[in-house]
């Protein structure tokens, strides 16, 4: 029987990769040097049947040199091809994965959440003013919603350069992205705290759209004899079914595309001759000979309430369509052409 007192360090060395066992040792075999494999076999056939207790401190004695660098591999580089011929890539991703996460120091959290957030002109304009190939490689990286969303905000020669780019575009190295991160990091999110006040708008907004349009434009007035700031974001922000002739003849045809006959006909219950051709004008001849013919029967037995809760419903899906970026409300197109 032998100790591990006696045992060269080849013999230590076939001792456990016996240990080891067959597919194990085997995928370590052919690392070794053509010497230290004979040295290996040698020692191999002079093994005997060695005591388990001495078997584990052979395995020590391993580790506490193998920990200290010594011996069975010369370098980095040959641990590196240890592992990826014995590892699959899932494996080794794995591994490589959490030693990043556990020796490197974290770095800032990713920025296309934060830039999904802003308002599409807000960023198209920024975006508008860099290469267009940074700006493909950025609307890339954002949510086809958003950056949909965002391209409708450019002009079109731009959009046209951008998009064209967005096609041919390859894998963008990690040290371009980490440039073009940080710019926008700097440029553009650093200022979202300290003057992006949207979502306050949207709150303001929110509330003074479920007001009737004579109160609103009474508070609107106050408003602005009271010099609140960022009103004009607020008002970009509004609409009431009162609104509906002011929007483009294009916006109105989508908008009630997608309403029902029914809804429509009980919002148009008493609105005054103009509105009610301005919404007619944007439907079907076949909707609109059926609309006309039940308002022609007029709106007695019908209740207010459900009037008025129509056209609040006609005017949401207005500003929801607007949100998505299929088309401006009233209010943003005056303060463009204003600008």
């Amino acid at each position: 029987m032998m100790t591990s007192l006696t045992l060269t360090r080849p013999q230590k060395a076939a001792a456990i990769l016996v240990a080891m066992g067959k597919p194990s040792a085997s995928r370590l075999l052919k690392f070794f040097k053509q010497e230290e494999l004979k040295a290996l076999i040698e020692g191999a056939r002079l093994l005997r049947t060695i005591p388990q207790a001495d078997l584990e401190r052979i395995v020590a004695e391993f580790e506490a040199e193998f920990t200290e660098g010594a011996g069975l591999l010369d370098s980095a580089d040959r641990m590196d091809t240890i592992l990826n011929e014995s590892l699959s890539p899932e494996e080794m991703s794995a591994i490589m994965g959490d030693r990043k996460l556990e020796s490197a120091p974290e770095g800032p959290p990713p920025i296309w959440p934060d830039l999904e957030k802003l308002e599409p002109a807000r960023l198209g304009t920024f975006l508008a003013g860099e290469h267009p190939q940074t700006s493909a490689m950025v609307l890339s990286k954002l949510a086809p919603q958003t950056a949909a969303n965002v391209l409708l905000t450019m002009e079109k020669p731009i959009r046209s350069q951008i998009i064209k780019r967005m096609v041919t575009m390859a894998n963008i190295p990690d040290a371009a992205t980490r440039i073009v991160e940080n710019q926008l990091r700097a440029s553009v999110l650093s200022q979202k705290t300290s003057r992006d006040t949207s979502a306050g708008q949207e709150r303001v907004a929110s509330v003074l759209n479920e007001m009737a349009k004579p109160e609103l434009d009474e508070l609107m007035q106050d408003l602005e004899e009271a010099g609140t700031p960022d009103l004009a974001g607020v008002k970009s922000r509004l609409f009431a079914f009162d609104d509906l002739p002011m929007l483009t003849q294009k916006a109105r045809v989508l908008l009630f595309d997608g309403l029902s006959t029914e809804l429509v006909t009980l919002a148009l219950r008493g609105a005054p001759a103009a509105l009610t051709e301005s919404v007619l004008s944007a439907i079907g001849a076949r909707s609109r000979r059926m609309i006309e013919s039940e308002l022609g029967q007029g709106s007695e037995g019908i209740a207010l309430t459900d009037i008025m809760a129509a056209r609040k419903t006609v005017a949401v899906a207005t500003i929801r369509l607007s949100r998505q970026g299929a088309f401006e409300l009233p209010a943003t197109q005056t303060a463009a052409e204003a600008a």
